[in-house]
């Protein structure tokens, strides 16, 4: 086996009640790639790792009452996962893809006042996905102008 390793910068660990078809779908519906797999003697996953671009996601199971599915906690998520595409990449194309597979597509694509075309989709267990692609360069000034009246950007409060 290969060396394994990460780069720097955050990953995000989500838990599903069925983490093996969590692994499969985001595959086939988002296009990450699978990194690697870490099975028990029944076969049980207890850890995965999968990829896109350079950013990885961990998919596991439940494992304890702080760590569940949205599935398990009446569709509630505590966060949702940004994935930013390449410039370029068909964001349009993506949604499809994602859709296909049975994604719910909260928010089809859109331009949004920062310069992403973005859109938002529900895998099947309830995590919220956003993805996005820059199309537009824009300075904090222009930023501000799109999003309207009353709204500034600055880097520290």
């Amino acid at each position: 086996m290969a060396e394994h390793r990460k780069p720097k910068g955050f990953s995000s660990a989500l838990s599903y009640v069925d983490p093996k078809a969590a692994y499969v779908w985001l595959e086939r519906a988002f296009g990450f790639e699978p990194v690697m797999v870490l099975l028990d003697a029944q076969d049980n996953l207890l850890h995965s790792e999968m990829k896109f671009g350079e950013a990885i996601v961990m998919i596991g199971s439940e494992w304890d009452d702080d760590h569940r599915s949205p599935t398990s906690v009446d569709g509630k998520n505590t966060q949702t996962v940004q994935v930013q595409l390449e410039r370029g990449e068909d964001i349009d194309a993506h949604c499809a893809r994602a859709r296909q597979a049975g994604a719910d597509i909260l928010q089809e694509p859109a331009l949004q006042f920062y310069g992403d075309r973005a859109y938002r989709a529900r895998d099947p267990e309830g995590h919220v996905w956003t993805f996005s692609v820059t199309v537009q360069d824009m300075t904090r000034e222009e930023w501000d102008k799109a999003a309207g009246q009353g709204v500034h950007t600055q880097t520290r409060l």
